[in-house]
């Protein structure tokens, strides 16, 4: 497949999209605090991944307001792009690569993770963040990804995850259930309460339908070898990376 036509939206798109417009202006600060500053040590360990492999040109997907894009190119010499769904996050994220003086060096796009406008192998690596939760098909989204990856070029993902030790899941569960919707509520208006009763439903839906194994054998199937998962923070958060066959 080289390169792609004409994207069109899906459902899941138009209600990521609705459910994120309203999150821009503060979106950083509160995924720090209502996170515990978990947000920010899973996105450095994803960075990690990649800024090991040295890459030349980099793409971030899910880049939001530009947090690990921006990590990337303070710990790389990368060329990178940024590609989000969202024209809110990423207008807030052209406002945080100008002031962090790396308008140069970091180009964000509107686009969609499952038909990304870019040619086979074009990236030397490409990350990627909370994001499978948000296609209709995570597996057919691995391969697009690994489509725009050169041979041999990494691959690294995090998400949120259900914590696997009963005790920490059922805090885990209150969490997410009760405490984040109140406290999105009362720090960042509707929108967060929006996004904090979605939030713990949906994980859990996703580690039901993607447990680890298959998330494993989907990233297989893409054509990516050495996966290998960290999880983080208790089972709260989960870091994969892999390479694409070469």
């Amino acid at each position: 497949m080289e390169g792609a036509g004409a994207s069109v939206p899906t459902e899941e798109n138009a209600f990521a999209a609705r459910l994120f417009s309203g999150l821009p202006d503060r979106y950083d600060l509160l995924a720090e605090v209502l996170s515990f500053g978990q947000n920010r040590r899973w996105r450095l360990r994803l960075v990690a991944q990649i800024s090991a492999a040295a890459p030349k040109r980099v793409l971030d997907v899910a880049t939001g307001t530009a947090g690990v894009a921006i990590e990337l190119a303070r710990r790389t010499d990368a060329e990178i792009t940024g590609v989000d769904l969202s024209a809110a996050m990423l207008e807030r994220g052209r406002d945080r690569v100008g002031a962090a003086g790396l308008a140069d060096r970091i180009r964000l796009e509107q686009g969609r993770a499952e038909q990304l406008p870019y040619e086979d192998r074009a990236f030397d690596a490409v990350a990627f963040t909370y994001l499978l939760r948000y296609v209709p098909d995570p597996a057919a989204t691995l391969a697009e990804l690994a489509r725009v990856l050169r041979p041999g070029g990494v691959l690294a993902g995090l998400d949120f995850a259900v914590p696997p030790q009963p005790f920490w899941r059922a805090a885990w569960w209150t969490y997410t259930r009760l405490v984040l919707p109140l406290a999105g509520a009362l720090l960042g208006g509707r929108a967060w309460y929006d996004v904090g009763r979605f939030l713990g439903p949906n994980i859990s839906r996703h580690e039901r339908d993607w447990p680890v194994g298959r998330l494993r054998e989907a990233w297989g199937a893409a054509g990516l070898v050495e996966v290998e998962i960290s999880s983080m923070s208790l089972g709260g958060g989960r870091v994969i990376w892999g390479r694409r066959r070469a």
